[in-house]
């Protein structure tokens, strides 16, 4: 049974990998890194099909050590014990070289048990993930790595490559293929710059085109039927994920709706609806606040029709939220006072109440003498001035009022009653 095309068509040499030039363009620095022939404990992270394990391969093809390859996800401690006994073999006495795919399944105990021979230099480790490793991988082992990014790869890089693909298939196969002119471009938009998801999806092409007069016929239809949905990028435990929401976030804070409208769609196309709709509601309150209050209100509406109606509906109250947060003032006044607060309730010795306004009861025998409370609503305004901080606390200002139109206002009734 012959490989998938993805797998023959994996380049050979750094030169040939699709994208990535900030990695391997001409002096980049991994590419001398690698041409020094001294390759040091590395982790390359990234999205899938974006060149980790073919770079790691060409490594390791090149390296002149013994090479084993483990998968995170089957790889146990007596696979790596394995690979472990081979440093003290004739075969490994120019190294070993461990090539570990999907680092994050493996648990703690298992990436410790590879600490010690990466530490002495027996073991070389090119591990590859998908995940932040900042989150997934052991401390000591990510301490002991040089981590590269490898980023999704633009379509226009994508397309040279999905063109080698039906070059190749027609010279496997003997056939002459016609090919529309856009169906190269349209595989390597949909992909979402994962090449080889976009070579995956050129070989079904193939095999599902019109065959008449001796020609493979290949039209935009069929390109467009099979590459379906797949150019947008989302794991709703990974990156991308929170990526998307805090693009959402900061598109909305910046009152930007158009980019708030995107970021909302690629949940929504996703069917995150319940993430969506959380972070607007949060956008409500810490973002615009106290600018525009009945914000809280029109979103938790909104929300609640969403989370009624359902797909497909429910992009249409969620859009309305989107755009009303987008194009509403802002002020983060209330959030930044009550993080003020928690940091003296977390970190400061503050005191009691102050005798005023404690609870009537406290007196262990029900007399109120000594309690000197003042109503405000006996007084002018209903407002009358006494202590309501703690003594540590007394002159403590936590909340500032912010610039807009509510918010003075409140600070010129605040005023009016003050200075009576």
């Amino acid at each position: 049974m012959a490989a998938p095309l993805a797998d023959r068509i994996r380049p050979n040499n750094i030169d040939e990998i699709v994208g990535q030039q900030h990695l391997f363009g001409k002096g980049k620095y991994l590419r001398r890194i690698i041409e020094s022939g001294n390759i040091p404990n590395m982790i390359f992270y990234g999205p899938p099909g974006v060149g980790k394990t073919t770079v790691a391969r060409i490594i390791a093809e090149n390296a002149g050590m013994k090479l084993h390859k483990l998968n995170g996800t089957s790889a146990g401690i007596a696979d790596i014990k394995e690979v472990i006994s081979d440093t003290n073999t004739l075969a490994g006495i120019n190294g070993v070289l461990l090539y570990l795919d999907e680092i994050q399944y493996l648990n703690k105990k298992q990436q410790q048990s590879l600490l010690e021979y990466i530490e002495n230099g027996s073991i070389t480790l090119i591990a590859s993930t998908t995940e932040n490793p900042y989150f997934y991988v052991y401390g000591a082992i990510l301490s002991r790595c040089a981590v590269f990014e490898f980023k999704a790869v633009s379509a226009e890089d994508v397309i040279p490559a999905c063109e080698r693909a039906f070059d190749i298939l027609a010279s496997e196969s003997g056939e002459q293929l016609d090919i529309d002119k856009d169906v190269c471009r349209h595989i390597a938009m949909s992909c979402g710059g994962d090449v080889r998801k976009s070579v995956s999806v050129c070989e079904l092409c193939f095999l599902a085109a019109q065959r008449r007069d001796g020609k493979a016929r290949i039209d935009l239809d069929i390109a467009k039927a099979l590459a379906q949905r797949s150019n947008m990028r989302y794991d709703r435990d990974g990156d991308e994920h929170y990526d998307t929401l805090s693009g959402l976030q900061k598109s909305i804070r910046g009152s930007d709706e158009n980019a708030a409208l995107y970021y909302a769609a690629r949940l929504i196309e996703a069917g995150d609806i319940i993430s969506l709709s959380r972070r607007l509601l949060v956008i409500a309150s810490e973002d615009i606040g106290l600018a525009y209050p009945m914000a809280a209100v029109i979103v938790k509406s909104c929300v609640d029709s969403a989370l009624q109606l359902g797909l497909p509906e429910a992009r249409i109250p969620l859009a309305q939220a989107v755009v009303l947060l987008a194009t509403s003032p802002k002020s983060n006044s209330a959030y930044l006072a009550m993080d003020a607060a928690l940091s003296d309730v977390r970190e400061r010795d503050c005191g009691t109440f102050p005798r005023a306004i404690q609870n009537n009861h406290t007196d262990s025998d029900g007399d109120k003498k000594g309690q000197n409370y003042l109503y405000p609503h006996d007084y002018p305004n209903h407002y009358v001035r006494q202590q309501y901080l703690p003594d540590a606390l007394k002159d403590r200002v936590y909340y500032e009022f912010g610039d807009n139109k509510t918010e003075q206002a409140a600070l010129a009734y605040r005023r009016k009653i003050t200075e009576t």
